[in-house]
């Protein structure tokens, strides 16, 4: 994932960190995608087919809707279908930003092309072509396919009240405080001390309150600030 690891800077100067999902992969939750729609027409078949033509007919219209909207929702919805689930993924905009109703109705609208001429041979050469690994419904919605966050890989603030800083910060700025809160409790308080005095013309507070000054600059940004 360090070779495919694509940064997007938002106009708020905070830099995305998006590790894209290769063809490997993504060949795996959509077969168990595949498995998942194949167990729910054989049950559906089994129950509609007592119904006779009635049954056939809700057959159809239920495979209709599910092959073609079942990773519209979940996409949409939840940011991935369940074989995606399964194998961490995720879809999302190229700038890192969720999924729109629209960009997922477009992307698997054209897996018809994708599918071309068989099994998915053009989506193949074209994730293989591009740096980015879109296949052309990727390409035309503007979304890529990354590996879901961990939610347990942010490491614990120190608690304090959220502070906005005096000034806006840029990139390096902001990573530099959040690495010393997530590192505090790891620091004697003379060492901790001592590191936020090197930022006083930061945060303009006396050498016993800049740390906590700190902490504050941190669980603003962590919060989105």
């Amino acid at each position: 994932m360090i070779d495919t690891l694509r940064h997007y800077e938002t106009p708020e100067g905070i830099e995305l960190k998006l590790p894209l999902a290769g063809p490997a992969v993504r060949a795996s939750a959509w077969l168990i995608d595949i498995l998942i729609r194949s167990a729910i027409y054989l049950i559906a078949w089994w129950i509609l087919s007592f119904l006779g033509k009635v049954g056939r007919g809700g057959f159809l219209l239920m495979a209709f809707l599910l092959e073609w909207f079942y990773p519209v929702v979940f996409e949409a919805i939840r940011g991935a279908t369940p074989g995606k689930k399964v194998m961490g993924l995720l879809v999302c905009q190229d700038n890192g930003t969720p999924l729109s109703w629209s960009a997922s109705l477009l992307r698997n609208l054209l897996r018809v092309v994708d599918f071309l001429p068989f099994f998915y041979g053009f989506g193949l050469l074209s994730t293989l072509l591009n740096r980015d690994f879109k296949r052309l419904g990727d390409l035309a919605a503007g979304t890529v396919v990354v590996y879901a966050p961990d939610k347990n890989s942010e490491k614990p603030l120190p608690e304090q009240k959220p502070l906005p800083p005096p000034y806006p910060l840029d990139l390096t700025e902001q990573q530099a405080i959040t690495n010393f809160a997530e590192r505090s409790s790891s620091f004697s308080d003379a060492r901790a001390r001592e590191l936020a005095s090197l930022l006083a013309p930061m945060t303009q507070a006396p050498a016993e309150k800049a740390t906590n000054t700190l902490h504050g600059y941190a669980q603003w940004l962590r919060k989105g600030g």
